[in-house]
């Protein structure tokens, strides 16, 4: 029998999600069908259902959807709970049952693939929606140092703070006021900004030191403007996020299949694509 699975997000024409499941699928041996489907924060309940319908009973969420995505479920993960957004969807006991993998994908990412260590690192994370909300709890049990939360709409950092219960490890920070807030080890950007053809607000090369990593959640040509930057900047390592959303991809398909598939050949197929 063929499972059903699908991503949904909007717009969803570029994900590569289908991709690396079907050759994650055809690894392992498993016999799987993966499709896109776009949906909008209004249409996304009705397209859920739709799918269901169809014998869907698996699924990943991505932006904008992945705070609704958590709404729409009766149950979640540690993960998916402390980040209040879901980008996993797992039918279970007659309900939705929501999972977060997106932090755990970037911090096996950053540390087996780019040799980065995170305990005691300071860390800026720019934006605050789901895209944030997915990594911040996974950095922190990491064990980096601190936090820096900074969004254009404060009250947006000033909530992921809050939610995180970490008060002093956990900080927002006015976007205006970046030059005052000193340097970071990793500089790590989840702006919305970054899916245009524009960078995000300008940033001071004051928070960059000898040992700073940017790191964009996007990759492509989402993901230039803001490397662009970085490189600019003098950061040590500029990483875009194909990394991550192999990695996020194959904790999915562990919780899915209870098999854990090897990301490499996977990441360097999409790597030479890119190239």
């Amino acid at each position: 029998m063929t499972a059903q699975h699908a991503v949904f997000g909007h717009p969803i024409t570029h994900s590569r999600s289908p991709f690396i499941h079907a050759a994650f699928a055809q690894a392992e041996g498993i016999a799987l069908q993966y499709r896109a489907i776009d949906a909008d924060l209004e249409t996304f309940p009705a397209a859920l259902q739709a799918f269901f319908a169809d014998g869907g009973r698996a699924a990943n969420v991505t932006l904008p959807l992945k705070e609704a995505a958590f709404a729409l479920c009766a149950s979640h993960g540690h993960a998916a709970q402390r980040a209040g957004a879901v980008n996993t969807l797992i039918w279970r006991e007659q309900h939705w049952h929501g999972e977060n993998t997106d932090g755990s994908g970037l911090v096996r990412d950053l540390t087996s693939r780019h040799g980065l260590d995170l305990r005691g690192c300071r860390v800026l994370l720019l934006g605050a929606g789901g895209a944030a909300r997915g990594v911040a709890p996974a950095l922190l049990d990491a064990g980096i140092d601190e936090l820096v939360v900074a969004n254009r709409t404060a009250s947006r950092a000033d909530a992921l703070v809050d939610a995180m219960g970490e008060p002093g490890r956990v900080i927002s920070a006015y976007w205006e006021a970046l030059d005052e807030q000193g340097d970071f080890e990793i500089i790590l950007n989840a702006t919305s900004a970054a899916h245009g053809t524009t960078p995000p607000p300008k940033l001071p090369s004051s928070l960059v030191n000898s040992r700073t990593s940017a790191v964009d959640l996007n990759y492509g040509a989402a993901a230039v403007p803001f490397l662009a930057w970085a490189n600019a900047a003098g950061c040590r390592k500029q990483i875009d996020g194909l990394g991550m959303l192999v990695e996020q991809a194959a904790e999915a398909f562990h919780l899915w299949h209870g098999r854990h598939p090897d990301t490499d050949p996977v990441y360097a197929q999409l790597r030479a694509q890119l190239l």
